[in-house]
């Protein structure tokens, strides 16, 4: 059989193109926001709101200005969505309840260090555990704050959770699937009953290890368009996937998927690189140019760079988050927006916004340094700064004094 062969930037429109980041934007209804995670797997959550809070930056770079109480409606009322561990702590699909029912009925099982500590403690804490269960029963939906207080044996750590008793707790719950956060009040989580959040037409088959791996690897692959094995594995229910290399022989053979290699100057890229038969048609549409690019800028959480070994490789895009490198170690900023512009990333922003102020602040602007200098491309970087302004309802934009030679038209 013929292989697919592939060009690296044709490998990059294709992922870009699966990642909703291309192309005419969808008029950003429940139902485009709920098609948009299905397309994705997941969207990762992160409290930390310099900007704004990372899956709502998600949905924005894809969408452009929507209403977010179309998002609250398919979490807290319609519970189309809800939130669990995918690749990181996610917003997830209730069609996929299925998939991720298997991580909680296993939570903690094995004969792992960890699983057993967090045995051992849950044993110590069942009279915690079970004030807990009685109360949300009696009482329904709780945050975790009227909690404090209970008697427990304290959970020890080295990092933010060593005596965080009832918050590991509800941790605990929530992978093992007992509890659900409900509701939010901010950032705060309201938790309730699995039983009672979940609606009546929630899957709850139980899938073979087998089947699970089957549908997830799939679900990861249409995600990212083309992919290596381990590109799967880091993508969507990240590291979840026993048995892969198995599972994606027979994928082949039942020609789900199939190989495709990625040529760049003559030489094929090492390793065996996969796209799904659905994706197939859009490849060659790809191919020929059928092809219309955006400038948006994204959340450093986005699913497009969440694996920083494929961003480098299939972008040459370095990232890394620097929130937790001491200031004066920062080579970019505390948090910084990478800029998606067509089919390449040509710099990135340290930026906040300053809610008090209603402005958002460039802290500083970065290039690549192949990064085009024309004025048609400085403008498209400008109009995603003003999008993504207009979003926020800032009234005003700050640059900084320094902006890099060639961009000097962001102020305008």
């Amino acid at each position: 059989m013929t292989l697919h062969t592939l060009s690296p930037n044709l490998a990059r429109r294709l992922a870009i193109t699966r990642q909703h980041l291309a192309g005419q934007r969808a008029p950003a209804t429940a139902d485009d926001i709920l098609n948009i995670v299905r397309d994705l797997g997941c969207v990762q959550l992160d409290p930390i709101s310099v900007v704004a809070r990372s899956h709502r930056l998600v949905l924005f770079s894809r969408l452009g200005a929507y209403d977010p109480a179309h998002l609250d409606a398919l979490l807290w009322r319609e519970r189309k969505l809800f939130e669990y561990w995918a690749h990181c702590a996610s917003i997830v699909l209730t069609e996929d309840y299925s998939i991720h029912r298997s991580f909680m009925r296993n939570y903690a099982t094995d004969d792992s260090a960890w699983s057993r500590r967090v045995r051992k403690w849950l044993k110590d804490n069942a009279a915690l555990r079970r004030a807990i269960l009685n109360r949300l029963r009696r009482e329904g939906p709780l945050p975790a704050r009227v909690f404090d207080g209970e008697e427990a044996r304290a959970w020890v750590s080295t990092g933010w959770t060593s005596g965080r008793n009832v918050s590991r707790m509800f941790d605990f719950l929530w992978l093992s699937g007992a509890v659900m956060v409900a509701s939010r009040d901010g950032l705060q989580k309201v938790w309730d009953l699995s039983k009672r959040c979940l609606p009546e037409w929630t899957p709850r088959e139980k899938l073979s290890e087998r089947e699970i791996v089957r549908r997830a690897a799939q679900r990861s692959l249409r995600a990212l368009g083309v992919a290596t094995p381990r590109q799967i594995q880091q993508h969507f229910i990240r590291g979840r996937y026993p048995d892969l290399a198995r599972v994606l022989a027979e994928l082949e053979k039942e020609k789900c998927i199939e190989r495709v290699q990625i040529v760049e100057n003559g030489d094929a890229w090492k390793g065996d690189w996969y796209v799904h038969v659905d994706e197939i048609s859009l490849l060659e549409k790809l191919s020929v140019g059928d092809w219309e690019p955006r400038t948006t800028l994204l959340s450093p959480f986005d699913n497009l760079i969440c694996d920083r070994a494929r961003t480098k490789l299939l972008f040459d895009f370095d990232f890394a988050m620097e929130i937790y490198t001491p200031k004066a170690k920062r080579k970019y900023g505390y948090y910084v927006l990478p800029i998606l512009h067509g089919d390449q990333f040509v710099g990135r922003m340290d930026m906040a916004m300053d809610r008090a102020r209603g402005a958002l602040v460039i802290n500083a602007v970065y290039a690549e340094r192949a990064a085009p200098k024309t004025r048609q491309s400085v403008r498209a970087v400008a109009d995603a700064i003003e999008r993504l302004a207009e979003f926020l309802r800032a009234q005003k934009i700050e640059l900084p004094r320094r902006v890099p030679r060639g961009w000097e038209s962001l102020r305008r």
